[in-house]
């Protein structure tokens, strides 16, 4: 999972995901890394590890991390917040790994480009408007990774 700075739509992502994989007994890696390096170390902005907690999901053991080439060869897929990180996380992966990088928005609107909003500046339910987004972006998400197996 992978935004700018992995310090709130990203790390919410991670968390929803992770939930996800639990409840089903799989025994997939997941994790979320930023494009840029603004919070190395850091743990997810405090509103987004509130929502996170308000539906069940713990992320405050989190710590924010810069998207490293090495991360091509670790995942299987990677899923992108928006079109910039897309294209930056193409550019520090190598188009090599261009194959797995995908918006995360486009498995619930196939084509369209959607982007999920960054709610750095914003309050307390525009993070919840992204929890709630991306929860259903990871159920398709899951969908999507369970069939393909």
């Amino acid at each position: 999972m992978v935004c700018l700075g992995n310090i709130c739509r990203s790390p919410l992502a991670e968390g929803i995901m992770r939930q996800k994989i639990e409840d089903k007994g799989l025994s997939w890696t997941v994790d979320s890394a930023g494009t840029a390096s603004y919070h190395i170390g850091e743990p997810p902005h405090k509103l987004s590890q509130k929502i996170a907690s308000n539906h069940g999901i713990s992320i405050s053991n989190q710590r924010c991390r810069k998207l490293d080439p090495k991360d091509a060869n670790t995942f299987d897929a990677i899923f992108v917040m928006d079109r910039e990180n897309y294209k930056n996380t193409i550019h520090i992966l190598g188009k090599d790994a261009a194959h797995k990088v995908h918006l995360i928005l486009n498995f619930l609107y196939p084509g369209e480009d959607r982007e999920v909003p960054d709610p750095w500046y914003g309050e307390e339910p525009l993070y919840e408007e992204v929890f709630l987004l991306l929860d259903k972006a990871c159920n398709r998400v899951l969908d999507h990774l369970l069939s393909e197996k």
